[in-house]
């Protein structure tokens, strides 16, 4: 998007009418668009008519119908209509619609305000749409010179209804001037004309929001036939076009033709559904619209849903809780005396140097993490493991105790997924992905079982925690609670055994996602508190620290290691992901030809590991990369590396021709805060590239 900075006197340019003596500077897009909806969608609608399409108006779709779990129609207030596949784009309704056949939809109407001014003098209709985010209002013209003004407060009203009504199609709700009187005083003050003016027209109509602010696209699981396009969030209008795109294309060949994991229904849970949960959330959600984007910004409303069995014990040791899919997870721990809060920046942010020492005693000496949010399944049955050979890239058809890391794989040859499974016997195997991935992985396994065979997924997710030993000295912690030999000999990398700590069983498995040595303790719920203090006790006097998962974050990238949706994506593949090493060639898993042929040619795309020279600028991710000059790529993640002490990065570099022979040309920076800052590119981790620090 075409973006110019303007200063204050160039802002007013643009539009006259505003007041610019406080402004210290203004973005100008100059292609912007100005589009009517009502008038676009009908011109959509005879442009689909006259391709063939029935559009049947005044029609209330008052059931989907279903057989054997499959969406065959709709019935309607004149009658059922049956059809091959049926696509929910009913707005606010959606939710009741899916609600009807047990179909979660997570959407909720808030209300949302705008006025409308009486003419102005100097309002012209050619001024552009103006937004002031610090006051959270936008502001425009409109034909006969009245200016419209609309808001999106930090916080807004959920419209308390406990059924959408069946006739509110264009119904409005009442005027709220006390709700409204904010930004109705910074209108007044950025357009000073219209400090005394009228405003004779006050629009409070319900529009729905979801629990993360992104729409909802795709087949929602374990139904087939069925499509959902809705909650748009107050961008139905700028999105209408890319998502009908995405859509057709998703429909036609039964799969995305890009990453739309951000909107995927399947990102979320029963529980997002609940009407308490999404009253709660989406107070604040409209409000993200113009609320600065900060780095790690966690939501603030409907928190506390789900806790592992060691909240408790976080929360005493002074956690900074963060959120994901619900779940409270430890983000980083202060120090005593200091308060668990983020304070968020562009820069460093005020948990930097604790992240730091979390990372320094991992490296240096042994950490311990609470990991009970992965998300974990067992898959059991006589067809298991050749169910689990076609759709893994690597061979799985391992000894008993054996664990495997792995990628789930399309027919594109692109990921679905990538996790860790441990064969438990010859037809079962344990199962463990990312914490966002439960749904979503559940779903693809299940729709790629076919109903002849005899293999079962069992989510447990919520019924076995784990905790996480890192560190140089995690034998010595480990080796205090249990009897199990903890030798090399005897427990080598990537095996799992059936251990005892202080009367418990755990499924202990030696892997790591930090780089350092180290044992994943997976047990129930009801016995991972007991284990956890077992290892406190063990660990303390040597000065165990409890470690978040922002220290995990940075040592991953450190060493390298990809995450699902930023290295690992429906967009790319192992070849490129730098993966090939996990692939079997001689298993004919789903996605194996595609690669085969992607293997025979010049590689135009690389994940690399990139390092700055500089060890001032703090990096997010989403910057772009640059060779001599020229953007090439974006980081898919990033930090500072405490261990490194500078910016780390992973990002996917492109080349027209060869990319293995542009990056051993070097010449790369990463752009940041609009500065060019040189970075070291490799293919290899920067931390222990030997992974010597794995087999001590």
């Amino acid at each position: 998007v075409e973006a110019t900075m303007l200063d204050p006197d160039a802002a007013r340019e643009k539009w006259p009418l505003i007041r610019q003596d406080d402004v210290l500077g203004a973005v100008w897009l100059p292609h912007d668009g100005r589009v009517i909806p009502g008038h676009t969608a009908i011109a959509m609608a005879l442009g689909a008519r006259n391709r063939g399409a029935i559009i049947a108006e005044q029609t209330r779709v008052e059931e989907v119908l279903m057989k054997d779990d499959r969406a065959v129609g709709v019935r309607t207030d004149r009658g059922e209509l049956q059809a091959e596949v049926v696509i929910l784009t009913g707005g606010m309704w959606t939710r009741q619609l899916g609600l009807g056949i047990g179909v979660d939809i997570p959407l909720y109407p808030v209300e949302h305000h705008y006025v409308l001014s009486e003419p102005i003098e100097g309002a012209e209709r050619h001024f552009p749409c103006g937004r002031d985010p610090d006051a959270a209002i936008y502001f425009r013209t409109l034909d006969d010179g009245s200016i419209k003004v609309g808001a999106f407060q930090n916080r807004t009203k959920p419209w308390m209804v406990e059924r959408i009504p069946d006739d509110f199609s264009f119904g409005l709700l009442e005027d709220d001037w006390e709700r409204f009187a904010s930004p109705l005083a910074a209108v007044k003050h950025r357009i000073p004309a219209l400090e005394g003016a009228q405003f004779p027209k006050f629009v409070n109509g319900p529009e729905s929001f979801t629990p993360d602010n992104q729409f909802l696209m795709g087949p929602p699981p374990e139904v087939d036939g069925l499509f959902i396009l809705a909650g748009f969030n107050s961008t139905g209008i700028a999105c209408a076009g890319g998502a009908g795109k995405a859509a057709a294309e998703w429909l036609e060949d039964g799969a995305p033709s890009m990453d739309l994991w951000s909107v995927d229904i399947r990102r979320f849970l029963p529980f997002h559904n609940d009407r308490a949960y999404l009253r709660a959330r989406v107070e604040e959600c409209l409000g993200l619209h113009y609320q600065l984007a900060w780095p790690n910004r966690e939501m603030e409303t409907a928190r506390g849903v789900r806790w592992t069995p060691l909240a408790d014990r976080l929360r005493a040791r002074n956690a900074a809780f963060g959120s994901s899919m619900g779940w409270e997870r430890a983000n980083w721990f202060a120090p005593p005396g200091v308060e668990p809060k983020a304070a968020y920046s562009f820069q460093r942010q005020n948990w930097a140097p604790h992240v730091a020492a979390e990372v320094r005693a991992c490296r240096e000496n042994v950490a311990i993490f609470d990991q009970s949010t992965f998300s974990k399944y067992l898959f059991r049955g006589e067809d298991a493991l050749p169910v689990l050979q076609r759709l893994c890239g690597a061979n799985v058809d391992v000894p008993l105790g054996q664990c495997v890391y792995t990628s789930l794989f399309n027919e594109r040859g692109t990921f679905e997924s990538d996790l860790t499974l441990v064969r438990l016997r010859p037809d079962e195997f344990y199962i463990v992905s990312a914490t966002t991935q439960t749904v979503r992985d559940r779903d693809w396994i299940e729709r790629n079982v076919s109903p002849s065979e005899d293999a079962q997924l069992l989510d447990v997710t919520t019924a076995m925690g784990v905790v996480s030993v890192m560190g140089p000295k995690a034998r010595q912690v480990l080796g205090q609670v249990t009897e199990t030999s903890l030798s090399n000999g005897a427990f080598p990398f990537a095996t799992a055994r059936e251990i005892e700590i202080a009367g418990r069983r755990a499924r202990a498995l030696r892997l790591t996602y930090v780089g350092e040595l180290g044992w994943e303790l997976h047990a129930s719920f009801e016995d991972i508190p007991i284990i956890y203090d077992a290892l406190i006790e063990a660990g303390d006097p040597i000065d165990m620290k409890p470690a978040g998962h922002y220290a995990i974050n940075a040592m991953r990238l450190e060493k390298a290691y990809r995450a699902w949706s930023h290295e690992l994506s429906t967009d790319d593949t192992p070849l490129e992901a730098g993966l090939a090493f996990a692939l079997d060639w001689k298993t004919e898993f789903l996605g194996r030809e595609a690669l085969l042929e992607l293997k025979a040619g010049p590689l135009r795309k690389r994940l690399v590991s990139l390092v700055l020279e500089d060890p001032e600028p703090q990096l997010w991710g989403s910057e772009p990369i640059l060779q001599n000059g020229e953007i090439v790529g974006y980081t898919t993640s990033a930090a500072t590396g405490p261990t490194l002490d500078r910016g780390v990065a992973l990002g996917y570099v492109r080349h027209p021709e060869d990319v293995r022979a542009a990056i051993r040309e070097g010449g790369f920076a990463i752009r940041c805060d609009g500065r060019d800052h040189k970075a070291v590119a490799s293919l290899k981790a920067p931390y222990d590239p030997g992974r010597s620090k794995l087999d001590l």
